[in-house]
């Protein structure tokens, strides 16, 4: 299936371009009957036919911004993006990309079951940090680790933020962002950990706050971690930062406790405690872990190790934080686990509202997760088609909305 080409429309201070595209605007297959348009335009007063076209998926209302001038005009005005706020929410898409030096892939909206092709804004190339929330989606590139971009993936609206304070680069680090769905005030958390030199088992640890109103960054925690280090998972949910901290060996029975979950509260600014006094033990002995937030619960998704070889997955399971302890809400059947390789990380997930995103880094192959229906299924398959053997995939989650901007 190849994938359609996705519209750029603008709003507001952003200039209003609508690109020419082959199958997202093919609105003769969709209006044929120019009378039946003429009488619906005739009929319907603005505000009417904008709580409709508010309704419809994203796609959809770009196509609906290509049928005539009026149309065009009611999705680029203001209005209509508080009209869209306050309307049903749209499902999360996901966007798929090769590991290539250009991040040029397809975004998959489950709602009509699609891909779209889509140029990321901002990075260069696709071995950036992601993360992403309420529309927002930040990338931090890999090198540096001091160029940060926030954009809106639907509006192509972006903005560079300043470099985060401290050192540039650093062994590890874990961005995560929060929208405020309200007010639409980000708040950007950067866990960062470095090896104390000539120190194995210890490990510098620092967490610098960002805050898009004060336009400010600060550094909340500095500590120093004694057989643990960070990784590259994080997540904010309810003003509470978590990241996995990774055990780096030393006495038997280390295995048995390689992860572990950390909190730190965002809202005290600054803290003298120790967060190794915060960790929580993870449900199982795991290969690798993803953390997510759906609607302000902390979920993870989970490589499950051997209990012989607990460096080898056997499956993968989904578990929601319940104050301190892990509720598992589900395992991959088998039939879907096949495929995913035996090694301890072999998988990119992430997801918000209802819907986790899981795929193979060995092939371009999406399977999603429903949280209330509590059902597997493959999506559609991706026109992504892989060209060698060691060609890698990834990918991450985002909310497509219009009235968000950095």
């Amino acid at each position: 299936m190849e994938g359609e080409t996705w519209v750029t429309h603008c709003f507001g201070n952003i200039h209003r371009e609508v690109q020419e595209i082959e199958s997202i605007s093919e609105v003769s297959d969709e209006v044929s009957k120019e009378n039946t348009l003429s009488s619906l335009d005739f009929i319907l007063p603005d505000d009417l036919l904008e709580r409709i076209i508010a309704y419809l998926p994203i796609a959809s209302i770009f196509r609906a911004g290509s049928v005539c001038k009026r149309w065009n005009e009611i999705v680029s005005c203001r209005r209509f993006l508080w009209t869209v706020t306050n309307s049903i929410s749209q499902k999360p898409w996901y966007f798929m990309f090769t590991s290539s030096e250009e991040p040029i892939g397809y975004a998959y909206d489950p709602v009509i079951r699609k891909w779209y092709s889509v140029d990321l804004p901002c990075i260069e190339t696709a071995n950036w940090f992601i993360t992403s929330s309420f529309g927002l989606v930040c990338f931090m590139d890999n090198e540096s680790r001091s160029n940060l971009f926030v954009c809106n993936p639907i509006t192509k609206v972006s903005k560079k933020l300043e470099e985060p304070p401290g050192l540039k680069c650093s062994d590890y680090s874990a961005p995560a962002i929060s929208v405020d769905r309200s007010s639409h005030v980000y708040t950007i958390a950067i866990v960062k950990c470095n090896q104390v030199p000539g120190n194995f088992f210890q490990w510098d640890l620092s967490i610098q706050v960002y805050d898009s109103e004060t336009r400010i960054w600060v550094t909340s925690v500095t500590e120093v971690l004694t057989g643990w280090r960070t990784g590259d998972e994080s997540v904010i949910c309810n003003g509470i930062l978590y990241f996995l901290i990774y055990s780096t060996g030393g006495g038997m029975g280390w295995f048995e406790k390689r992860h572990g979950l950390i909190m730190f509260d965002l809202s005290r600014g600054s803290s003298h405690d120790l967060l190794i006094r915060t960790l929580i033990p993870v449900p199982c002995s795991l290969t690798c872990g993803r953390l997510m937030n759906l609607k302000d619960r902390l979920v993870m998704v989970g490589g499950i190790g051997k209990q012989d070889r607990p460096d080898i997955i056997k499956g993968i399971g989904i578990w929601v934080l319940d104050g301190k302890e892990w509720e598992e809400i589900s395992r991959m059947p088998h039939k879907f686990f096949q495929g995913f390789g035996e090694l301890d990380d072999v998988f990119a997930s992430s997801g918000t509202d209802d819907l986790i995103y899981i795929q193979s880094y060995g092939a371009p192959f999406l399977l999603v997760f429903d949280m209330n229906q509590k059902q597997w299924k493959w999506s559609q398959k991706c026109p992504v088609t892989k060209r060698f053997p060691l060609q890698l995939f990834t990918g991450f989650c985002f909310e497509p909305r219009l009235e968000v901007s950095p």
